[in-house]
């Protein structure tokens, strides 16, 4: 699997990454053994770039990630995230002042059994403390060898560039998927004029995008889409208008509709490195099998003219939790 580099202090990751959150938490009830494969199976596929967070659980995807990496710590990019206090990710429950970062950090380090963080990220800005002091927060604990690179998750163009003013940030985490633009049109020119590098979350749409799910009753009864209202009524109905044609176009190259969007996503610049997650080897190797998928540029033209006459149906979040996506 080839490389892609994530800002310029020298970050480099497998150019499809792995996102963890789905093992520990969200979806589906976890199943320990079953992660533990797809992880195994990742790194036999060159996949090099793994991503978690505290709030995992919480904590538990840090410590399912100690286990699986046991003797081969050397061989990934581990990329975590901090913010929330003890690890509970709600809107009323951020703390980004230095202290609460570095004690975050202290804990991420015992339960990834790791001397060192290679990528961490703010999981959201905190409303109350001024990036720059968050930032110079987590600058420190570069200084001080805990932490190699920083990102930062879910933040509006001003907040880059204060951040980026404290210390050179790697990287943004944000979503960015076939049904989730709205970064181009301010975000991503700031990332590409200060050369930072863009990591997609739910580069799938949280798995709507695949097309497997055919309905709202498809989710079970305690996973988190179903509070989404983009998988609520009329939307999904709406939306689902989007995977059937990708799903056509898909079809002429002998692909999914998951791999169509990976593509399109990993056609929009060598420092865009999506991060699937996946509880399910197949599906991960349907995701690493984007990459062996001729796509034409042609191809690429085909889709974005869906997605010009597309307009998804519904918010990304619910009200609280869109408070804090994209707060300049």
């Amino acid at each position: 699997m080839k490389k892609r580099k994530l800002g310029k202090q020298g970050l480099e990751v497998s150019q499809l990454g792995l996102g963890c959150m789905g093992m520990s938490f969200a979806y589906h009830p976890a199943d320990e053994v079953e992660s533990l494969k797809v992880l195994d199976r990742a790194l036999e596929l060159g996949i090099t770039f793994f991503d978690t967070a505290e709030s995992y659980g919480p904590f538990k995807n840090e410590e399912l990630l100690a286990r699986a990496l046991q003797g081969r710590r050397d061989k990934v990019v581990l990329a975590t995230k901090v913010a929330w206090k003890d690890g509970k990710a709600r809107p009323d429950n951020l703390d980004g002042s230095p202290a609460a970062l570095q004690k975050a950090v202290e804990g991420c380090l015992q339960r990834l059994k790791t001397p060192v963080i290679d990528l961490l990220y703010l999981h959201r800005a905190d409303p109350k403390v001024p990036i720059e002091e968050s930032v110079g927060g987590m600058a420190q604990l570069v200084k001080q060898g805990k932490v190699r690179y920083l990102g930062l998750s879910e933040v509006g163009p001003n907040t880059l560039r204060r951040a980026h003013a404290v210390h050179p940030i790697s990287c943004l985490q944000s979503e960015y998927s076939l049904w989730e633009t709205s970064l181009e049109e301010k975000i991503l020119p700031i990332l590409r004029e200060l050369g930072i590098g863009l990591v997609p979350f739910s580069p799938v749409g949280r798995g709507f995008l695949s097309g497997a799910i055919k309905s709202y009753e498809d989710l079970g009864p305690n996973d988190m889409r179903r509070n989404l209202p983009r998988f609520q009524g009329e939307n999904f109905k709406e939306n689902i208008k989007l995977v059937e044609e990708v799903t056509k176009l898909a079809k002429t190259k002998g692909a999914t509709a998951t791999q169509a969007a990976l593509a399109w996503l990993m056609n929009q610049g060598e420092d865009v490195v999506p991060i699937p997650g996946t509880t399910k080897v197949k599906h991960l190797e349907e995701n690493v099998g984007t990459l062996g998928i001729h796509f034409t540029g042609e191809d690429f033209k085909a889709i974005d003219a869906i997605l010009e006459k597309f307009r998804v149906s519904g918010a990304r979040y619910g009200e609280a939790m869109a408070k804090m996506v994209n707060v300049d």
